[in-house]
């Protein structure tokens, strides 16, 4: 997975579109998530309603997101849970280290989350000779197979049951060969169990977080997010500044659509609210509980009033279920942590156009993601933002890291030239002339530069032999 580095787009394109296995899988999976969600939201007028509601929460908790923060903190605090900021992804591991470390701990139990991805958090904590275990079973079964998720809520989207099979046999000792899904579930029951046990640490994401209460809100449905936050002694919580709602009362529209859009459920089998560690009395729970809040450009997206709508999202998926680029290439052909159309918005601002720009062009402008968002985020805005900052070499307070990366003094010629060419008549009819008769010999030049980018994913034009204007002449028609 890309940690600040270029992504060679064409080149994973390319592979997954030539693979017909990962097409398939895709394929199958996302009718059947697409199925469900419109089964749950069958009624249009309801559904938007829903999402007027979800809207207006997240438009509301981001336009005080400063002052939630710190009142998230003090509840927080109030309750007993101890509460780091990051600025960056290594500040964010560097806290984590040390909490393990303070407790002398080498094994880490880890429920689902996408921010601990974002910082690369089990490669920082194996450097270091610490054990960090993927107990959601999707993120289980990639860890084993050494890649990085493919989807927001699916992280093993792109294996089927036969490919997961294998894995299981290669990979974990001692288990045969089976292509049945309650064995299989089984299994990797049976390896989890023991490592829940022997779990020093625990780790977990967090869906919604609470100013009101100070509570940190974990949606699930295996159960592992639950024994992750209750069986160690210990639990962090790691969460993008965003994640911040303004009281309890948002939650429970927020949570219909989360899982309405992800799933297709009315409710997950398992909502896991922390407010505290362990109280005197109680038989279970962890004895600390720390909640670590990464910014990492999340400040400067907030402080732009387009680009702030990025930070609504509510980590459904839905978007890529829906995205017809998405669900031909899967996630990891987009090379970073969020794929898709939200991954296309989010992660140039984070990692720089420079780096991450071309992902903005991974899309059809078709509109599907803007019609299934379930908290309106709009996406293709973001989108032509983005190519148009690409090409722009204007500072600007707010301009995205990396503008103007595209900048090329022969692409603003030839626009240029293009202008003037069409704002003279005689310079326009001799270029349609000349286009006329170098028409049949188009097609045979070498393909250098613009006509070799032009060409990469567009058929090159064919000219008429003769202008319209040239046509209509011999007619005897005359301009009006």
């Amino acid at each position: 997975m890309a940690n600040s580095s270029v992504v060679d787009f064409p080149k994973n394109f390319t592979k997954a579109l030539n693979d017909p296995q990962l097409r398939h899988n895709l394929r199958s999976a996302m009718d059947t998530l697409g199925m469900r969600r419109r089964t749950l939201f069958s009624d249009p007028v309801s559904f938007e309603q829903l999402r007027a509601t979800g809207d207006e929460i997240r438009q509301r908790a981001l336009r005080q997101l400063p002052e939630l923060l710190e009142k998230l903190e003090k509840k927080c605090t109030e309750n007993g849970i101890q509460v780091h900021w990051a600025e960056t992804p290594a500040e964010a591991n560097q806290i984590c280290l040390e909490i393990i470390q303070r407790h002398n701990a080498h094994r880490v139990i880890k429920g689902k989350s996408m921010v601990s991805e974002e910082m690369h958090l089990n490669h920082f904590l194996a450097e270091h000779d610490v054990e960090a275990l993927e107990t959601d079973l999707g993120e289980y079964i990639i860890q084993l197979d050494h890649e990085t998720p493919s989807h927001i809520i699916v992280p093993a989207i792109h294996k089927n049951r036969d490919q997961i099979a294998r894995l299981f046999h290669d990979k974990i000792p001692n288990t045969p060969y089976t292509e049945v899904v309650e064995e299989l579930n089984a299994i990797a029951r049976k390896v989890l169990r023991e490592k829940f046990l022997a779990g020093e640490v625990g780790v977990s994401g967090v869906n919604f977080a609470v100013a009101e209460t100070g509570t940190l809100c974990l949606v699930e449905n295996e159960g592992n997010g639950r024994m992750c936050t209750t069986a160690p002694p210990v639990h962090i919580a790691v969460m993008g500044l965003e994640k911040v709602v303004e009281r309890l009362d948002d939650v429970p529209p927020l949570l219909r659509l989360l899982t309405g859009s992800a799933t297709g459920q009315l409710i997950t089998t398992y909502f896991n609210m922390i407010t505290s560690p362990r109280k005197a009395g109680e038989k279970d729970g962890p004895k600390e509980v720390h909640l670590v809040l990464l910014d990492n450009g999340r400040s400067k997206i907030w402080a732009d009033p387009e680009l702030r709508q990025t930070l609504k999202c509510i980590r459904c998926g839905a978007c890529l279920n829906h995205c017809p680029v998405y669900t031909r290439l899967g996630g990891h052909a987009y090379g970073y942590v969020y794929p898709g159309p939200i991954g296309s918005i989010l992660t140039p601002q984070i990692e720089g156009l420079v780096n991450a720009g071309a992902m903005a062009t991974a899309s059809t402008f078709c509109g599907a993601c803007e019609e299934v968002c379930p908290v309106k985020i709009p996406i293709t805005d973001i989108l032509r933002r983005l190519r148009n900052e690409s090409y722009q070499k204007v500072d600007t307070p707010h301009a995205v890291k990396g503008h103007g990366y595209k900048l090329s003094v022969i692409e603003s010629l030839t626009w240029k030239g293009w202008a003037l060419n069409n704002m003279m008549p005689w310079a326009n009819a001799l270029s349609a002339k000349l286009l006329g008769l170098l028409s049949a010999q188009l097609p045979r030049l070498p393909k250098v530069g613009l006509l070799k980018y032009w060409g990469q994913s567009r058929t090159l034009p064919k000219f008429a032999a003769r202008s319209l204007h040239a046509l209509a002449k011999e007619k005897g028609l005359r301009d009006e």
